[in-house]
């Protein structure tokens, strides 16, 4: 069990929810639901089938109500677990990705039999990291995923655990739903996890209180979360909260949830549940959304200067130009995502770059040239 542990006193959460005058909202139109391994499996490891008949009815009074939903679920390496054992002295990877694989074809035929009870289709999403990372791979892979919606199917995401490396693996599904959250469009996302959400101190103590709200102006709070994963998943409440806060920066309202709580999603948008809700900021244009999540995916580097630096941040729109930028860093192509450096080191955003790491090598500092980054594809960081 993952929990986060306050440092700071509760009334300053309270201040950066309730200065920012936030309002529960109600029924969304577009929701991705992420559930997370701990939700889907029972204390022993083995697959919860209770709990997914649960979710799927929740999922499916939900698509009667006019949402589109998609699901990002976990799972696969404990159905496969169920369904093959395997040597102890079956290296570590490779024991995860035959469980993965096997596991992968039990979990969505347990999805689609639960779904066809209510007479609902689902379809079967495997990603990594890489199809995010390419412009037209991201798109074409958001079209495929609306185009289901709009069918009135249930995508189901999950990463490719059988292909995935460690270096081209998601932190977790958390990242991923984040991900999906954002190419899509979504208006939310509800994490399901086995807590209630976000607490001032380890949840298992009777003291520790829930936090409902995280308000859109309070400052990171990634330094008071215990790095604690869950016992089945590969992520904790760090990572949630940090994907949560990237979503919500982005325009997407978030809920933090506990998966194993009866009724869980319609209760959340009742008001009923307890829950951790991340405050959204203004909606982000979708290749800003993109680029959001590339802290993951860049092929390069580029430092500006002091002056760049300032033009980028200034309320003037702009865009990044060579004569700003002073040093460049990795091999790329046109097209591919940037990260954006100070002079100090600290990063400033990311980009989609305009010109081929070989071209803007011979433009650095240099005036009158066309933009590296344009502002449309340009994602800063804030309080950078």
């Amino acid at each position: 069990m993952s929990f986060f542990k306050i440092k700071v006193p509760f009334g300053l959460i309270l201040w950066g929810i309730f200065n920012n005058h936030c309002k529960m909202p109600h029924f969304p139109k577009l929701l991705v639901v992420k559930i997370g391994s701990n939700v889907l499996t029972n204390p022993e490891g083995k697959p919860d089938l209770a709990r997914m008949e649960s979710i799927a009815r929740q999922v499916a009074e939900l698509k009667a109500k006019g949402i589109k939903i998609v699901l990002v679920s976990s799972g696969a390496v404990a159905f496969g677990r169920k369904e093959i054992q395997l040597h102890e002295k079956t290296e570590a990877v490779l024991k995860k990705q035959i469980w993965a694989s096997v596991g992968q074809v039990e979990l969505i035929h347990t999805y689609k039999t639960l779904f066809a009870q209510h007479h609902l289709a689902v379809s079967q999403i495997l990603v990594t990291k890489e199809d995010f990372r390419d412009r037209r791979h991201y798109l074409n892979m958001r079209n495929c995923i609306l185009g289901l919606l709009q069918q009135g199917i249930i995508p189901i995401v999950n990463e490719n655990d059988t292909v995935a490396i460690t270096e081209l693996m998601f932190t977790d599904n958390d990242e991923l739903a984040s991900l999906t959250s954002s190419m899509i469009n979504a208006d939310s996302l509800v994490i399901l996890s086995n807590v209630d959400g976000i607490y001032e101190g380890p949840p298992s103590e009777p003291n520790s209180k829930l936090i409902p709200i995280i308000g859109s102006r309070l400052e990171d709070i990634g330094q008071f979360i215990s790095p604690v994963k869950s016992s089945f998943g590969r992520g904790g409440m760090l990572t949630k909260s940090s994907m949560a806060r990237k979503a919500a920066d982005l325009g997407i309202r978030v809920w933090i949830a506990n998966g194993k709580r009866d009724n869980i999603l319609l209760d959340i948008w009742e008001e009923k549940a307890p829950s951790t809700f991340f405050e959204p900021k203004s909606s982000k244009h979708s290749p800003k959304k993109w680029l959001a999540h590339g802290d993951q995916y860049f092929k390069g580097e580029v430092t500006v200067n002091d002056g760049a630096r300032l033009a980028l941040f200034s309320e003037k729109i702009s865009s990044l130009l060579p004569v700003g930028i002073i040093q460049v860093k990795g091999e790329f192509s046109k097209g591919d995502i940037i990260l954006i450096l100070d002079e100090k080191g600290k990063k400033l955003g990311l980009g989609k770059a305009e010109y081929a790491s070989s071209l803007i090598q011979e433009r650095i500092g240099l005036k009158n040239q066309k933009p590296f980054i344009h502002y449309d594809y340009l994602y800063l960081i804030q309080n950078a």
